[in-house]
């Protein structure tokens, strides 16, 4: 049932271009960790204590962090407030380290502070985790029984949920990088410009995968509208 739209034109000029954009963000933010894995920070803290100063400056200062398995599976868990970092960013010197550690305890500051995207999104996980394993069997079926096409709108709908948690999450992950950004510098775990501006690089690359992604569900949904259309004609 895949193949209706691995093979579909229509699906690879619409949503193809995104799925492009997301490779080349995914190649980007690894390439740009990378570099910056090979320049330290003055303040020589590692990604585990620069998530923590970052953290209790911001006013979280509760949060467990953790080493956590992987490369950049940096995350921060809202559910047990914790704060789980790979091993290059846990044990890591560098800017990179250093960018992706603050970046997750902006997050935990954001929980704290109670940020209203974050809630928001927090609260539309269970329902996204069901849309996103349903919604293409749903709208499938819809196709392919004529008597039930409503189906097909049912599977749109599910599919929509992710669209909007996709479009919450960017505000979200551009919130947390800033919190992180302006902690760092009034902290001075980062102090001179070019630490900075290495640290918005690799922020910034990696917000790039979140536009992306956003992208590439907004283009599957209108792909989705139309071929639901079509076929109802």
């Amino acid at each position: 049932m895949f193949a209706m739209f691995m093979f579909d034109p229509l699906y690879w000029l619409m949503v193809g271009p995104t799925i492009l954009l997301a490779l080349w963000a995914s190649f980007k933010v690894q390439s740009t960790f990378r570099e910056y894995q090979q320049f330290g920070v003055r303040s020589g803290m590692n990604g585990a204590e620069a998530a923590r100063a970052v953290a209790n400056a911001g006013g979280a200062r509760d949060v467990t962090i953790e080493e956590t398995d992987g490369f950049l599976s940096d995350h921060y868990d809202p559910t047990s407030k914790t704060l789980r970092l790979s091993p290059d960013v846990y044990h890591g010197r560098s800017i990179a380290a250093i960018a992706v550690a603050a970046h997750e305890a902006g997050h935990a500051i954001q929980h704290a502070k109670a940020y209203t995207w974050l809630t928001f999104r927090s609260q539309m996980v269970p329902m996204v985790k069901i849309g996103s394993m349903l919604w293409i069997w749903v709208f499938l079926a819809g196709m392919l029984i004529s008597s039930m096409p409503w189906l097909q709108t049912v599977g749109i709908i599910l599919f929509s949920a992710t669209v909007v948690f996709q479009l919450v999450t960017l505000p979200v992950e551009f919130d947390a990088s800033n919190r992180a950004k302006a902690v760092l510098a009034h902290t001075g775990i980062v102090s001179t410009q070019e630490e900075a501006q290495g640290v918005s690089k690799v922020l910034g690359a990696a917000a790039m995968t979140y536009v992306a992604g956003a992208l590439t569900a907004i283009m599957t949904l209108l792909h989705l509208i139309i071929r639901s259309r079509s076929s109802n004609e």
